[in-house]
Order: structure tokens, then C-alpha cells, then sequence
């Protein structure tokens, strides 16, 4: 009978060298459904791991708005960036969906790099405050953010958006989130989209529950035991099992035919790196124009080792020019 490998002791071994200092320097965290409030009143601070605004980045417009929600539910707040300079007629918009494993995180988030994005790009920039798990289950989120999408249709002339040239994305659960809303939109067949960016997204519930393990991913920042925790929040229910619903799911979903032209980055011992390789290999075998990026030696959330990194640096040049591709008519 053939057996699994054994796991190795680590896998640090694996992390590139250039990232090893941000690792050693990331918050060790516990999270399960008890210490959720704690750890989204301060309990893991990361503050002191961002770098500080450049003058660049400082001289982007933030402004603070709150969108109409889906039905029945409350208003979405979101964060609107604007690049510097003379309005320069409708511009093309990333709309932006934060991290946080489905239960943390805010629209504030990736302050930093949506700034960047929108000087770089003369973009505008919509980062969505959606409704976190377990409190806002599925399809709360989703629709938080379909809700948003649908707002900058219908609003783009008044508030300077070009409705051909529209984004979606976002890092880990945000990415999760992007996929879920690109398939949403779809199968609703109402606002075309030029782009999804999954970055490291969260796309399986399968992954840390009912599918082996891969020996070498998942070490590192968000694990395995993390990862069962963030689906079961979002679901309401046990992750891996035949009852989860295929549309709460991307990676569960039958048909990836017709989604938009997809950039899908992921570190090698990123414990979503076998599930972004397939959701990948499903986007191209359905015909979608599909971009996939593997970066050695990166774990889970490795942007935190800051723009001296060359992984860093490449990863925000792939993200930027696929980006700037999709936004030219």
C-alpha cells in the first residue's frame, strides 16, 4: 500500500532568504471563533511591519463613502482613492476586496498598495468594507460586494469611472471573495469586468479538511487549522463536506466558462498554492485568457517583507502591469 511522505519538521528551509526576516517578524496568532473580537480589536498588530506612506502615495485622494447594500441589509462603506492631478475625463477602476481568512480585516487594509495602484496607474481605487464571517455569513459578503460593483455601473458617470474599464480583486479572502463575485456576475449576466486579480486567494473549503495535505504548504502565517476555521465562519457548517453548497465555493463550481480574463499570483509554499494551480487549469480548459504566477520561496501574505524583497518587487510588478494591460481600450 502506497503512503503519504511524511511531513517534514519544517519547511523553512523552502522560505527565499530575502523573506526570512519579515517571517521571524510576523506576529505568531491563534484565531478560532472565540478570539475573533479579540484579534479585530488589536489582539495581531501589523503596523509596525508597514512601511510609511511616500509623498507619492500621501498625495492620493481618500474618501470615505457608504454605498446602498443589497436588500434588506445596511449600507456598504467603502474607501474611494483618487490619483493627484486634473480629472482627466472617466478612469478605469480596481475595485478592491481586503484579506482576513473571511472573519478580519477592513477596508483600510491595504491602504499602502491601493494608493500605490491608483498614483501608478491613474486609477481609482474601491476598497469594500463587506460584512465578516461568522456574524455575516455567506452570501452576505458576496453580495456586499456585487452591491458595490453594481453602484459604480450605475454611478460611473457622476463619480468619474469609465463602466468599460472596471477590476475586481483582492489578496487571500478578498481574492476568495473576487472569484465568488466574477462568478456571481456571470451567472447574473449584468456588468462586464476586464479583470479578476486573485492574489493568493482562498478559492477551496477542501483545502485543510477533506483534501490530503500537501507536506510542503501551509507552514507559515496561514495554516491549515486557520484556513478549516475561516471556511467554517463563512459557511455556517463543517468545511470539506458534500452538503457545502458549490456556490458559496469557487472552487466548487461546475462551469468557469465566461468569467474574465483572470491574473492568479501564489507563493510555492503558500498553503493555497495547489488550489490556485487549479483553479487556473480549469479557467484556461474553459477558454478564459488566464495569467498564473508561482514565487519561489514565498509563503502566505509574504508582501509583508516590504519593496526590497526582488520577490516583493516582481509579485507588485506582475500585479501592476496585468492591471495597466486590462485597463488599456
Amino acid at each position: 500500500m502506497n503512503r503519504p511522505p511524511p511531513m517534514p519538521p519544517s519547511t523553512r528551509h523552502l522560505v527565499a532568504p530575502e523573506l526570512l526576516p519579515a517571517l521571524d517578524a510576523f506576529p505568531s496568532f491563534d484565531i478560532n471563533l472565540e478570539t475573533i473580537a479579540e484579534l479585530r480589536a488589536g489582539g495581531i498588530r501589523r503596523d509596525g511591519m508597514m512601511p510609511p506612506l511616500s509623498p507619492a502615495q500621501q498625495a492620493v485622494h481618500c474618501e470615505q463613502r457608504f454605498v446602498p447594500g443589497p436588500s434588506a441589509a445596511p449600507d456598504v462603506r467603502v474607501l474611494i482613492y483618487r490619483p493627484q492631478g486634473p480629472e482627466a475625463g472617466a478612469r478605469p477602476t480596481y475595485l478592491h476586496m481586503h484579506g482576513g481568512g473571511y472573519v478580519l480585516g477592513s477596508a483600510e487594509l491595504n491602504d499602502g498598495s491601493n494608493r500605490q495602484l491608483a498614483c501608478d496607474l491613474g486609477c481609482i481605487v474601491v476598497s469594500v468594507d463587506y460584512r465578516l464571517a461568522p456574524e455575516t455569513p455567506f452570501p452576505g459578503a458576496v453580495e456586499d460586494c456585487y452591491a458595490v460593483l453594481g453602484w459604480l455601473q450605475r454611478e460611473a458617470r457622476a463619480i468619474g469611472v469609465d463602466a468599460t474599464r472596471i477590476a475586481i480583486g483582492g489578496e487571500s479572502a478578498g481574492g476568495g471573495h473576487a472569484a465568488s463575485l466574477a462568478l456571481l456576475n456571470r451567472n447574473r449576466g449584468e456588468i462586464p469586468i476586464c479583470l479578476q486579480l486573485l492574489d493568493s486567494p482562498m478559492l477551496d473549503d477542501r483545502t485543510g479538511s477533506s483534501a490530503a495535505p500537501h507536506p510542503y504548504c501551509g507552514e507559515f502565517v496561514w495554516t491549515p487549522a486557520k484556513n478549516r476555521m475561516g471556511w467554517q465562519a463563512l459557511l455556517g457548517r463543517e468545511p470539506g463536506g458534500s452538503d457545502v453548497p458549490a456556490e458559496a465555493v469557487p472552487a466548487r463550481a461546475a462551469d468557469l466558462g465566461g468569467l474574465p480574463p483572470t491574473f492568479i499570483a501564489v507563493g510555492a509554499i503558500d498553503l493555497f498554492l495547489e488550489e490556485s494551480v487549479e483553479y487556473a487549469r480549469r479557467l484556461i480548459r474553459a477558454g478564459v485568457p488566464t495569467e498564473l504566477h508561482v514565487v519561489p520561496g514565498a509563503f502566505h501574505g509574504f508582501g509583508i517583507g516590504g519593496d526590497r524583497a526582488p520577490q516583493v518587487q516582481m509579485h507588485n510588478r506582475l500585479r501592476r502591469d496585468a492591471l495597466a494591460r486590462a485597463f488599456l481600450k
